[in-house]
C-alpha cells in the first residue's frame, strides 16, 4: 500500500510514538482490505468507549496509548459512554462504575478526542458534506453519514477510529470508493411506512435481507418515503439504525431522497440484477416486540434524540405525568439547548428525564435493576434483547408515550 512522505514520517515515529502506533494499525488494515493508499479525513467519531463494553483490558489499552503523548490532528468526537456524567447518582449508577467510565473518557481526552458522548455527531455541529471523507465508528452514525449526508466512511473499529484521529487519514477501500457504494440489490417496499418505528422495522428487515450480499450489502430502496417536516430526520435515522443493527449496513440509497440517489439518479441502479420485495412490516415487529411483564423503563433516543424530537415528545405528553421511569437519551449539547428553550422543563414536569452521555444499549442496565423496557428504536430493541437479555416492548413513539402515562404497554397495533 502506498504511503505519502508525510505518512511514512508518522510511521517512522517523527510525530510521536502514539501517532506511529496509529499508522501501524492503519497500514495493517489497509493491506488486509487491499487499499491502494490512505485518504485524508476531516473528522473522526470513536465508538466502543463504554466501560460496560470494554472493561479493564480496554481501559488499560486506552491509558497506555494516551501515555504515548500524541493527539488528534482532525476533529474527533466520542460515542456515548456508560453513564450520565452529571446526574448518574440520582439515576442509580454505581459509583465504582462511574469512576472507571471517567478514566476511559480522560484517556480519550488525552488523545485529543472531544467528549461529546453522542451517537449523533451531526446533532452537535459535525456535519460532513457530500463526498467528504470521514472516519466514523458508530453503526447508525456511519449509515446516516453515508446515506443521508452523502459523506464517505467505512465503519471503523474503536482502535482504528482513534488511529485515524491521530494520523488524519484512513485506508481507501469499500465505502470510500465509487465501486464500493454501488447498490448490491434493489428492495421494493410495498406497504406504508409512516412512522419512525415503522422505518426502524423496515430497516431491520432490509438489514437481514442484504447482509449476505457482497461487502455487507448496499440496498437501493424504492417505494418508501420519509415524512416531511421535523419528523423526517427521525425517520431517516431510524431506517439506517435498524439495518445497521440487523445487517451491519453502512450505506443505503433511498430513491429520490438520499444524497447519492439524488445526485446519480437512475445511473446508480444500472446493472443491478438482484431484486427483492418487502410487502409488510409484521415480521419485523414480531421479531423486535417481545415484551412481557411490568415495565421498568420507557427509553427513547436511540440514536440520540434531537431538539425537534424532544419538542414532539413534550407535545404528546400534553402536561400529563408519567407513571413509570421515562428516560430520553440525548447529547449533552442537546440537553443544554432543551434547557435554554424550556423544553427540558416541560418534559421534567411530566416525569421524563433527559439522560446525556450514554444510552440504553451501552449502560449497565442490569446493575440498575432494569430488565423490561419499552422503546421506539429498532436498534435498541435488537441489541437489548440479543446482547442484554432484556424483555422489550417495541412500537411507535405514541405508544411509548402512552405506556409511560399508563404505566403499562397499550394494545398493540401490529399484533
Amino acid at each position: 500500500m502506498k504511503l505519502s512522505p508525510s505518512q511514512r514520517a508518522i510511521l517512522s515515529g517523527k510525530k510521536g510514538r502514539g501517532a506511529a502506533k496509529a499508522m501501524e494499525i492503519l497500514a495493517a488494515l489497509g493491506r488486509i482490505h487491499g487499499a491502494p493508499d490512505m485518504v485524508p479525513v476531516t473528522s473522526v467519531q470513536v465508538s466502543g468507549i463504554s466501560y460496560n463494553n470494554i472493561g479493564e483490558h480496554g481501559l488499560a489499552f486506552l491509558e497506555e496509548w494516551a501515555g504515548m503523548g500524541s493527539r488528534a490532528v482532525v476533529t474527533a468526537t466520542m460515542n456515548p459512554g456508560g453513564a450520565d456524567r452529571r446526574i448518574w447518582k440520582s439515576l442509580g449508577f454505581p459509583a465504582a462504575f462511574v469512576r472507571k467510565q471517567e478514566r476511559v473518557i480522560k484517556a480519550l481526552e488525552a488523545l485529543g478526542i472531544t467528549p461529546t458522548l453522542t451517537c449523533t455527531p451531526y446533532h452537535v455541529g459535525v456535519v460532513p458534506k457530500l463526498g467528504e471523507h470521514v472516519a466514523w465508528a458508530e453503526s447508525s452514525a456511519v449509515c446516516y453519514a453515508n446515506s443521508v449526508l452523502g459523506a464517505r466512511t467505512n465503519r471503523e473499529g474503536g482502535p482504528s477510529a482513534i488511529a485515524a484521529a491521530l494520523a488524519g487519514c484512513t485506508p481507501r477501500h469499500s465505502l470510500h470508493t465509487d465501486a464500493g457504494r454501488r447498490p448490491t440489490r434493489i428492495v421494493r417496499v410495498g406497504c406504508p411506512v409512516p412512522t419512525a418505528a415503522d422505518a426502524g422495522a423496515l430497516g431491520y428487515l432490509i438489514g437481514r435481507l442484504v447482509s449476505p450480499d457482497p461487502g455487507g450489502g448496499v440496498p437501493f430502496i424504492q417505494g418508501a418515503k420519509p415524512p416531511s417536516g421535523p419528523e423526517r430526520q427521525a425517520w431517516l435515522k431510524a431506517l439506517g439504525a435498524g439495518m445497521a443493527a440487523s445487517g451491519s449496513v453502512g450505506l443505503f440509497h433511498l430513491d429520490g431522497v438520499t444524497a447519492d440517489a439524488v445526485a446519480l439518479g437512475s445511473r446508480l441502479t444500472k446493472g443491478v440484477k438482484v431484486k427483492s420485495v418487502i410487502k409488510e412490516l409484521g415480521e419485523g415487529y414480531r421479531a423486535l416486540h417481545r415484551g412481557q411483564g411490568r415495565l421498568d423503563l420507557v427509553a427513547l433516543g436511540c440514536p440520540h434524540a434531537s431538539l425537534d424530537d424532544l419538542a414532539r415528545i413534550a407535545r404528546l405528553l400534553r402536561g400529563k405525568k408519567a407513571k413509570v421511569p421515562f428516560w430520553i437519551f440525548v447529547a449533552e449539547a442537546v440537553r443544554l439547548q432543551a434547557q435554554a428553550v424550556g423544553v427540558a422543563a416541560s418534559l421534567e414536569r411530566c416525569g421524563a428525564t433527559l439522560v446525556a452521555d450514554t444510552c440504553m444499549v451501552v449502560a449497565p442496565l442490569k446493575d440498575l435493576g432494569i430488565r423490561i423496557l419499552a422503546t421506539d428504536s429498532a436498534k435498541a430493541a435488537f441489541y437489548l434483547a440479543s446482547h442484554h437479555g432484556a424483555s422489550v416492548y417495541f412500537g411507535p413513539l405514541e405508544q411509548n408515550v402512552e405506556a409511560a402515562l399508563k404505566g403499562a404497554w397499550p394494545k398493540d397495533q401490529h399484533a
